[in-house]
C-alpha cells in the first residue's frame, strides 16, 4: 500500500524539521518545502538516515500556481495528503513608524496567505475523501499584538481566523483543523545567537523543544474526531501568559 504523506510547508532547522521527522517515524512520506530546494538537502537525508522517507520541494508559498501544482504532484507521484502543516513563520520586529508598507504586505503574504493557500489545496483534496488534518501553526502574537510587532500580529490574528472559519467548515467534512499556538522560545539557533540569556534558560526547560513540539502536532492528529483538539498552546512552564 501507498504510504499516506504530510506536507510541512515551512521546514526549517527546528519545529518544521522536527515535525517532518517524528511524522516519518510513523510511516507517512514527509513533503517538505521551503523556497529553495536545496536548503533541504540536510532534513530529507536526516530523515532518510533514519529509516524514513523523505522528499523536498522548492516552493513560493504565496504563488497559487505552485501551491496547486505541489499538491497535485504529492497526489501523483508520493501519496494521499493525510497530513498538511503550515508553519511558515514571518516574525519581524520593527516599530509602527520604521513599518513600510512593503514590510507589512510581504509578511501578510507569508505568514497568513500562504497560509490561506495552503489549507485551501490541503481541503480539496482531503474533503473528497472525507479525512485529514491540516494544523497552522500560531505564535504568541496569534493572541496580543505586542510592541513592534504590528505587521507579524496582525499576519498571525489573520491565520488565526483563517484556522477558524475552516475548522467550523471542515469539521463535518471529516477533516481536523488544529491550531496550535507556539507560546515562548523554541530552541533554534537564532534564538542561541541572538538571545543567548532566553536560550541559557534551556537546561531549565525555559524553552520549547522542537521535538516535543512535534510530539504534540502528532498529538492531534491522532485524535479521535470525538475529542478533536482546535486550539492547544504551548509555553514552557516559567513562561508568563
Amino acid at each position: 500500500m501507498t504510504a499516506p504523506a504530510i506536507l510541512v510547508v515551512g521546514a526549517g532547522d527546528a519545529t518544521g524539521g522536527a515535525i517532518a521527522r517524528r511524522f516519518a517515524r510513523e510511516g507517512f512520506t514527509a513533503c517538505v518545502t521551503r523556497r529553495t530546494e536545496d536548503a533541504l538537502t540536510p532534513l530529507v537525508e536526516r530523515i532518510r538516515e533514519e529509516g524514513g522517507q523523505a522528499r523536498g520541494f522548492g516552493c513560493d508559498a504565496r504563488d497559487e500556481d505552485q501551491m496547486q501544482a505541489l499538491v497535485d504532484t504529492i497526489e501523483t507521484e508520493v501519496g494521499p495528503l493525510e497530513v498538511v502543516v503550515f508553519n511558515i513563520g514571518a516574525n519581524v520586529h520593527f516599530p509602527i513608524r520604521e513599518t513600510t508598507a512593503r514590510v507589512y504586505r510581504k509578511v501578510w503574504e507569508m505568514a497568513a496567505f500562504a497560509g490561506f493557500l495552503t489549507g485551501r489545496e490541503a481541503a480539496r483534496v482531503m474533503v473528497p475523501r472525507g479525512h485529514g488534518t491540516i494544523l497552522f501553526t500560531g505564535a504568541t502574537a496569534s493572541l496580543r499584538g505586542g510592541r513592534g510587532f504590528s505587521a507579524f500580529a496582525g499576519a498571525k490574528f489573520a491565520l488565526r481566523a483563517l484556522a477558524q472559519s475552516m475548522a467550523r467548515e471542515l469539521g463535518p467534512e471529516g477533516i481536523h483543523v488544529a491550531h496550535p499556538v507556539i507560546d515562548g522560545a523554541i530552541d533554534t539557533a537564532f534564538i542561541r545567537d541572538n538571545f543567548p540569556e532566553r536560550y541559557a534558560l534551556k537546561d531549565r526547560d525555559g524553552i520549547l523543544d522542537p521535538e516535543h513540539i512535534a510530539d504534540a502536532y502528532w498529538t492531534l492528529h491522532r485524535q479521535p474526531r470525538d475529542t478533536w483538539t482546535h486550539e492547544l498552546d504551548l509555553r514552557p512552564w516559567m513562561e508568563t501568559f
